[in-house]
């Protein structure tokens, strides 16, 4: 069974939607949805566990050897993001089953494949291969972003569509140059024949900045930034909840080609530029914190700024940065999506006033004004949540670096005014009152609460008392991340030559 845990975390979302498409009803949909949601958290929590051994687990599909056929590679940092995509999934799902699925046709199915890509796109060991995962990720994307219609969501989903096409575009591009240079898209091979005199070594650094390119943008790097907080703010709350992780999925591929492929062959490719503009998205994203004028607005701006604080790490090439920011990745994307779960519960409870920023009637649950108080005092990185533990963690890291005196300022200046705006709009929330609510059915609203405070228990106090065992791990995940040589004979064997000559399976 340990030999194909690899490819479970596909096999389940996949013949989850092909039973939905099968099944009609919507009860069944959501059987089978939240049952498959809960597998999955099983499943990559099982895999998480195996991973923590150390072993590089390589899944080679038809038993086709790398680098002739798709291989899926199981490491620490894959295993936790698998993991961290599936609670999201299932938490998402919870939330939307209890009335927001209902609002437009296929919803279940398109979250399944939404899934499938997220936790492909994490574990294939294939460039060509995170192409694919990565269209039927954006293809779910496109159709959830329009779930339940209205014409802010159309037009967000328009310049969604649009970018990302432009992106998919020089995704292959990069492809074909890599391709055409070097004879293959296999990471690992990648990393061996950069290594390797013979090649075009322009064309080579020119498919690998188209790379960087298109990843970020996926994640959200200034200046191709600018469709995300529109996108995410005008989603639903379960699907923006979910799209909280698609930012990472291009940061975590930066990481990736970056230790594995361009640290040993272009060590300078990264330079100062990425945490220059990094830095530039972390300003952008305060910036529109303070403009917000709705939560989920605001939601959007703090997840574009946890991405630009992710981002500067990555051209550090340090395995310590990189561990405390994998704890960083894990605490604030589960933040971000029980905000947007958060934003989502209390615009039904405040009638017109919705989700606007602006005085209004107050939610009737009083647990609603503690979960903002928690979830603000998280995002803003003060005591004595998981946020603190991260933006200290990550700014300690980062104190060593070349650029640290300039990552603090911006970073620390970011913190503080993120905390002000939190505080002025909790104002509106909990002080500011005009009128009265309207009445929501109750077990509807209940179900929400509790999914909300399932990750907002997760993202603030539990992750702040797990912290030591957490770090602990990130950090054996990033030594394992710097460690290109293992990865290289893991996927290809050792000593392995790479040449053109015939594979049997």
């Amino acid at each position: 069974m340990n030999a194909h845990a690899p490819i479970l975390p596909l096999l389940i979302p996949f013949a989850a939607a092909l039973l939905q498409m099968a099944c009609s009803r919507l009860a069944c949909q959501r059987l089978i949805g939240l049952s498959a949601a809960t597998l999955l958290v099983l499943i990559t929590a099982w895999l998480t566990v195996l991973a923590d051994d150390g072993q590089l687990r390589v899944y080679a599909l038809g038993n086709w050897p790398a680098p002739f056929g798709i291989v899926l590679v199981v490491d620490r940092l894959a295993a936790a993001m698998t993991l961290l995509t599936a609670i999201l999934g299932f938490t998402s799902l919870l939330y939307a089953s209890t009335g927001f699925d209902e609002r437009g046709l296929h919803f279940h199915p398109l979250f399944q494949l939404q899934l499938f890509g997220l936790t492909g796109a994490f574990l294939t060991g294939d460039l060509f291969n995170l192409f694919v995962f990565f269209e039927v990720m954006l293809l779910a994307s496109y159709t959830l972003l329009a779930h339940g219609g209205g014409l802010a969501r159309t037009r967000a989903g328009i310049s969604y569509v649009v970018l990302n096409l432009v992106g998919s575009a020089l995704f292959l591009i990069a492809l074909g140059l890599l391709y055409g240079t070097l004879g293959t898209l296999n990471l690992a091979d990648l990393a061996h024949r950069l290594t390797l005199p013979g090649h075009d070594q322009a064309l080579a650094r020119l498919a690998c900045a188209l790379l960087i390119a298109v990843f970020a943008l996926k994640a959200g790097l200034l200046p191709l930034s600018f469709w995300l907080p529109h996108t995410y703010t005008a989603a639903g709350a379960p699907v923006a909840a979910l799209f909280a992780i698609m930012t990472k999925v291009g940061i975590v591929s930066i990481l990736r080609l970056q230790t594995i492929a361009l640290a040993p062959a272009m060590p300078d490719l990264l330079g100062h530029w990425l945490t220059t503009l990094a830095l530039a998205t972390v300003v952008f994203a305060a910036l529109g914190v303070v403009a917000a004028v709705r939560l989920r607005a605001l939601a959007a701006w703090l997840t574009l700024l946890s991405a630009g604080t992710l981002l500067v790490t990555p051209a550090q090439a340090n395995a310590q940065v990189d561990a405390a920011a994998i704890y960083y990745l894990v605490q604030s994307t589960l933040a971000g999506a029980a905000f947007f779960l958060l934003a989502g519960v209390i615009a039904g409870q405040r009638g017109p006033a919705a989700d606007q920023l602006m005085a209004g009637p107050p939610p009737q649950a009083t647990w609603l004004k503690v979960a903002f108080l928690v979830l603000a005092t998280t995002l803003a990185g003060l005591p004595p949540f998981s946020g603190f533990v991260g933006k200290l963690v990550l700014l300690t890291t980062l104190r060593e670096v070349s650029a640290g005196p300039a990552i603090w300022a911006v970073l620390l200046a970011a913190g503080f005014v993120v905390m002000i705006a939190l505080a002025r709009d909790g104002c509106y929330l909990v002080w500011k009152h005009r009128a009265t609510t309207r009445e929501e059915p109750a077990e509807e609203i209940a179900w929400q609460i509790a999914t909300a405070t399932l990750l907002l228990v997760a993202a603030g106090p539990l992750l702040a008392v797990v912290a030591r065992p957490l770090s602990d791990y990130a950090e054996r995940a990033a030594h394992q991340l710097h460690a290109p040589g293992t990865y290289v004979n893991a996927v290809l064997g050792p000593g392995r030559t790479n040449d053109r000559r015939e594979a049997t399976p």
